[in-house]
């Protein structure tokens, strides 16, 4: 008898077979959702070519903590003959914005269409999703210079930070007020402004969306799972890294409270009860976003 991944597996095909073929699909969902395992069910059927759209899983040598499908492999061109793109290709040092990400992205794509494979972007950052679907504002590029010196304003003083930018900036992810502090710095116009100009290169604006997106009840036993099964194969050594590397621990859930176990600064059971906190309220914001900002054309809430 098939279990239920198989049975929407199979469900899923009944219905993309029943509407016109698509150019590409997105296949994502919150965190432990179980969105990986069904893309690559789903590449396996349509001749597909994964291609991440993680901002962690793009980097090299913490693939535990970034949960990334080579988590516990070599890193190689395929998994079970699947062809899988932009997982681990990068160092920790080195700074990707979404322009870069949307280059390497798009020769992905094109390299998929001409070898007559059906691009499958598979993660959970929204705003890699956005910028694939609709594009993203005209901003410069933004020096290594402004960059530095706006997460230094942010992790220094956010509140002060946030004082720079105007009344019509809402986010206090201090990610998100670094990113708006650092093109005000490089162009003296504030990121509201620029994000009033039409968006520029969308890689697949009508993709075929699927969410994976279990109810919480489902998902906080299998992000506890998750992370004892991170801590046993490698989590520690790769948080090493991190601080050999001086890595922003705020870009990955967990970075952290792991770094911070590994200095001696806090026990395992803290650490451990710290990261699952954390991960716990990371899914509940990308459930909020996909709610909000992902029209999806099928939605899974019931996979095993």
């Amino acid at each position: 008898m098939p279990g239920l991944l198989e049975f929407a597996h199979a469900r899923v095909y009944n219905h993309i077979n029943m509407i016109e073929k698509r150019e590409s699909y997105i296949v994502t969902g919150p965190t432990a959702s179980g969105k990986s395992e069904y893309a690559h069910k789903l590449a396996r059927e349509i001749n597909g070519v994964i291609i991440n759209c993680d901002s962690v899983q793009i980097y090299g040598g913490i693939e535990n903590i970034s949960a990334s499908p080579f988590a516990g492999r070599d890193i190689t061109p395929e998994i079970d003959g699947v062809p899988y793109r932009l997982f681990s290709i990068l160092p920790l040092s080195v700074q990707i914005s979404v322009a870069k990400y949307l280059d390497m992205a798009r020769r992905e794509y094109d390299a998929a269409r001409n070898a007559g494979k059906t691009p499958i972007f598979v993660g959970g950052t929204g705003y890699y999703i956005n910028a694939l679907i609709n594009g993203m504002s005209p901003v410069p590029e933004i020096s290594d210079k402004n960059r530095a010196q706006a997460r230094e304003m942010v992790a220094n003083n956010l509140a002060a930070a946030q004082k720079m930018l105007p009344d019509g900036f809402h986010a206090t992810d201090p990610q998100r007020v670094a990113r708006a502090i650092e093109v005000f710095l490089q162009t003296g116009t504030h990121l509201t402004e620029w994000q009033k100009l039409p968006r520029v290169g969308a890689i697949c604006p009508t993709p075929y969306k699927i969410l994976i997106n279990p109810d919480m009840s489902v998902l906080r036993p299998r992000i506890a799972a998750r992370i004892s099964e991170m801590l046993a194969h490698g989590a520690v050594d790769e948080a090493q890294y991190i601080i050999q590397s001086n890595w922003d621990v705020r870009r990955a859930i967990g970075a952290a409270q792991l770094c911070a176990f590994v200095r001696g600064e806090i026990s395992r059971e803290q650490c451990i009860a710290d990261w699952t906190t954390k991960t716990n309220q990371y899914a509940k914001r990308q459930r909020t976003w996909f709610r909000t900002q992902f029209a999806a054309d099928l939605e899974i809430n019931h996979i095993d």
